[in-house]
């Protein structure tokens, strides 16, 4: 592991992800890795319910990790691998909490609603088809949503507490030169000042990343799995 990064899911972590496979850190770990594998699902949770912690296994082929689960443990993997660098991207808090709750927290709070009977069903076929992806509920639950935020999502005023001392928290512990505190918006300049490396010729991704949620949600990812893909 070369490069963690430590912010949270929705401050740009999938155009830092982009970003980071362009300049060589490719392939670079992130929640939509998770997604897209479902076996990875329960290695998280035997992580989040303190099974096992084995972060070479965990991450074994991936010389970068951005977003969620990877950022909650960012003080794990930073006294893991201490040759790593740790890049925390920020953003406005007001901001990140409207794409937060539209997204990631909007998902985690459905479960918790009444499931109708056609939810239920499909639940079930995915738990036959997929059981590894059909636990992604409470993985999210587990290494996430109760792990920062004490399962307390829907409570702005504690959820931007929780983002602000994070970021305060992660000022405080990693050394300076081996940080980067990073808003995408910044572009290239400082993400390759930080990493020594010369700037691409190519523009700075900029991922849309409500939009690619909604592509790689877990519920559409359920979907493509009864249809077999």
């Amino acid at each position: 592991m070369k490069v963690i990064g430590a912010g949270f899911g929705r401050t740009g972590t999938a155009s830092l992800k982009a970003a980071l496979e362009m300049l060589g850190y490719g392939p670079c770990y992130h929640m939509s890795t998770v997604i897209a594998q479902p076996y990875r699902v329960r290695q998280w949770l035997d992580v989040g319910e303190g099974r096992s912690r084995d972060w070479e296994e965990v991450f074994d082929g991936f010389p970068a990790a951005v977003d969620w689960p990877a950022a909650a443990y960012w003080r794990e993997l930073a006294e893991h691998y201490p040759g790593a660098k740790v890049v925390l991207t920020v953003r406005d808090p007001d901001r990140w909490y409207d794409s937060v709750s539209e997204t990631v927290f909007e998902s985690a709070l459905a479960e918790r609603r009444p499931m109708p009977l056609h939810r239920r069903i499909t639940r079930r076929l995915v738990a036959w088809r997929a059981p590894d992806f059909a636990l992604y509920p409470r993985m999210a639950r587990a290494t996430v949503m109760d792990r920062v935020f004490d399962g307390r999502i829907d409570d702005r005023a504690h959820v931007l507490a929780v983002f602000e001392r994070h970021v305060a928290e992660v000022k405080a512990a990693i050394p300076p030169d081996r940080l980067l505190v990073f808003d995408v918006r910044q572009g290239w300049g400082p993400l390759c000042a930080f990493l020594a490396l010369p700037v691409p010729e190519a523009p700075f991704p900029q991922v849309n990343e409500r939009a690619a949620f909604r592509r790689k949600r877990p519920r559409r990812r359920l979907r493509l799995i009864l249809l077999g893909r």
